[in-house]
């Protein structure tokens, strides 16, 4: 009989470095940040330590509004990834920032049959592990998901 203990390997997890620690320490306190970029302007998503437009470094991060709407989806009915299986059916979308960037994300509280392209969307979070035994640093773990936008829109909320 093996004493090794068996850790469960999650696909839905981040892998949080010294870069995006600031990402995600947002996202647990419930604000969205995203890139922009202080020589062109340009805002972007995912977050990068250059402007994918001008390739300038000079890129700080911004509170963003939350607000967003929504480009495309897929319903996923089946994925063998841990813990997505448990998770199904989900709706994999991507999502228009207001600033701009395109996102890609999940969409909650909705019922397959509302979505509709160019809906208003915001954001919410998620908190995908409460302590995950064997994963280093994987309590609490929040990552942004969006819903459909109430009105009137309450950024602070």
């Amino acid at each position: 009989m093996s004493t090794e203990q068996r850790v469960e390997v999650r696909f839905d997890l981040p892998e949080a470095d010294a870069f995006t620690r600031p990402y995600w320490d947002a996202a647990a306190a419930g604000r969205l940040l995203i890139r922009r970029c202080g020589a062109c302007g340009a805002a972007h998503h995912y977050p990068r330590e250059f402007c994918p437009r001008c390739w300038s470094e000079d890129v700080s991060w911004e509170r963003a509004s939350g607000r967003a709407t929504l480009y495309t989806w897929s319903v996923v009915h089946r994925n063998d990834l841990p813990p997505f299986g448990a998770r199904v059916p989900y709706v994999a979308a991507v999502v228009d920032l207001d600033e701009g960037p395109r996102m890609m994300t999940e969409i909650v509280e909705c019922e397959e049959g509302a979505l509709r392209v160019g809906m208003v969307v915001e954001v919410t979070f998620r908190e995908v592990a409460e302590g995950v035994e064997g994963v280093e640093g994987a309590a609490g773990v929040v990552v942004p998901v969006f819903r459909p936008g109430r009105a009137p829109f309450d950024s602070e909320a």
